[in-house]
């Protein structure tokens, strides 16, 4: 079975395990601070062991990177790295705001760059978002590519989620140009939607994202024919351990990237 399949089966049973879950009170608990410094929920745990299980029972040999569960070596004869975000959005998934998905990736070696393949799926409904390395990125089974038009609105994501002060006032500019801004709440899903054409650029310069936040976005949105930089506008690339944190800018083309960037920069 080829990796992307694996991680679209595994992300199937994610939907399936937690979909009347979300919005309930048992998708909540406390579950103490997971590997990636937030408080583990108990729809985090149930998707995470969905996962953990269909590993182990494929036999599937790697290192899996999870959100909640740290490190987990399935192997010791490894082919890569399963990073995993298991539920992204839990705020959302927990109050039932529709909004939450599902993110899983594969890396051969111990940095983004590696990944080879990615698998985000909206646990609110089901749609899967998908890329394998050179061979595109997918909706479902269609094919999708950056919005590259101009668009009638121009659509700027923006997580701004605990930002400094300091960083407000040097995004001020984009929210009083005729911009139109949002955030959901669930960085994977929103690069997905980036990476479909819904947006014409999505910004996370709080150097806060975690690599299991963006890692299957990285590879759906390169595949998808976006720009992926870092706050200097470099080509972002990163380390796959925990204390790794990152900005990111995802656009388009450079048109949009030089607008926006222009504005934040006054």
């Amino acid at each position: 079975m080829e990796v992307i399949e694996i991680l679209r089966e595994a992300s199937k049973r994610i939907y399936e395990n937690v979909k009347d879950l979300a919005g309930t009170e048992h998708a909540a608990g406390d579950f103490g601070i997971g590997a990636g410094g937030d408080i583990s929920r108990n729809i985090d745990i149930v998707a995470e062991k969905t996962v953990l299980d269909y590993l182990k029972e494929i036999n599937f040999e790697c290192i899996v990177l999870g959100e909640e569960c740290g490190r987990v070596e399935l192997s010791n004869n490894s082919k890569g790295y399963i990073i995993m975000d298991a539920i992204d959005g839990s705020a959302n998934a927990v109050r039932g705001v529709p909004f939450f998905c599902s993110s899983l990736a594969f890396a051969t070696e111990n940095k983004l760059s590696s990944i080879t393949d990615g698998v985000i799926t909206n646990l609110s409904n089901g749609e899967m978002y998908w890329a394998s390395k050179n061979k595109g990125s997918f909706f479902n089974d269609k094919q999708i590519k950056v919005h590259n038009k101009e668009p009638i609105y121009k659509i700027v994501g923006i997580n701004i989620s605990g930002a400094s002060a300091d960083l407000m006032k040097r995004l001020h500019p984009i929210f009083e140009n005729n911009n139109h801004t949002r955030h959901f709440g669930a960085n994977a899903l929103e690069m997905a939607l980036f990476a479909r054409g819904l947006m014409d650029i999505f910004i996370d310069l709080r150097d806060k994202i975690r690599i299991q936040d963006i890692a299957a976005g990285y590879l759906i949105v390169k595949e998808a024919g976006g720009l992926l930089l870092d706050a200097n506008l470099n080509l972002l690339d990163a380390d796959l351990s925990y204390e790794t944190r990152v900005s990111f800018i995802a656009a388009a083309n450079q048109k949009i990237l030089d607008e926006i960037m222009s504005q934040i920069n006054e």
